[in-house]
């Protein structure tokens, strides 16, 4: 790793940036961020963060939509961001089915090597967001701070948590994770 040291956060996109639908965000038109998200974004950004998308998309994998229609959501979504300012240093999705063996869907911590490969980052002051507990098994199990989202499946989730799987922070929206993070 070379260079300064960065300030790093992980980010879910599906119940995190965007609305859950309930079932994939096949298309740019089914796509909308949640309350908030373009505010929490650029301070994260304006803060100086390296924001990285980190996501299972196993739509693509189960065959119910293409990989380039994912990407064409993505390069969408940061479009849109791009124009209040956001910075998107990068992305991994995972495309694999839900049923596929592979070693990069989250829990696992594939997505999150390959997004920080070759930063200098302190994982102590580095946080994953998510809806869902294989995101903050994830964090967890890359050794980062975890904030669980009530958005999404975020309260679905909330009364799944055990006493051995406790995010670092619980909030209602990624805008209330923003402070947290900031104070990392």
């Amino acid at each position: 790793m070379t260079g300064k040291t960065r300030r790093v956060v992980f980010i879910d996109r599906d119940g995190v940036i965007n609305v859950d639908l309930w079932k994939y965000v096949e298309n740019w038109e089914e796509f909308r961020f949640e309350e908030g998200v373009l505010e929490a974004l650029k301070a994260l950004t304006d803060a100086g963060f390296d924001i990285f998308i980190v996501s299972n998309q196993a739509g693509v994998g189960d065959g119910i939509f293409s990989e380039a229609a994912m990407w064409d959501v993505h390069g969408k979504m940061a479009e849109e961001l791009a124009r209040h300012g956001v910075v998107i240093k990068g992305a991994q999705y995972c495309t694999h089915g839900k049923n596929e063996t592979c070693d990069c869907r989250k829990p696992k911590t594939k997505l999150l090597e390959r997004a920080v490969h070759g930063i200098a980052f302190d994982r102590k002051g580095t946080f994953f967001v998510g809806d869902k507990l294989s995101d903050i098994e994830a964090g967890k199990n890359f050794g980062v701070g975890t904030i669980l989202v009530r958005t999404g499946y975020g309260l679905k989730t909330e009364k799944q948590l055990t006493a051995a799987l406790q995010p670092d922070h619980i909030v209602n929206n990624l805008k209330d994770a923003v402070p947290h993070i900031l104070r990392s």
